[in-house]
């Protein structure tokens, strides 16, 4: 569990920090991805802390995790934004 999780978490890092460098102006597609980002970065600490670690995977695997709140943080920001056109 812990090593199908931890390529999962990887894959979708991959695919949303791609996503999100190219659509940052979409921010109805941010509030998803950034919401479906905190639901792997749930999933990826309860694994973490509840499976059976595999040594050369746990640094990696915690890294991966930290990246993914990063990465929501900045959706969230982009999503929530308030642009130009919003503010008159």
């Amino acid at each position: 569990m812990f090593t199908t999780t931890f390529w999962i978490l990887a894959i979708w890092l991959i695919v949303n920090g791609v996503w999100t460098c190219f659509a940052t102006n979409n921010q109805q597609l941010m509030k998803w991805f950034g919401w479906i980002n905190v639901i792997a970065i749930i999933a990826g600490f309860w694994v973490f802390y509840g499976a059976a670690n595999v040594a050369a995977l746990g640094g990696w695997f915690t890294a991966v995790n930290w990246v993914n709140v990063i990465l929501a943080i900045v959706q969230f920001v982009f999503a929530y934004r308030k642009t130009t056109a919003q503010n008159y």
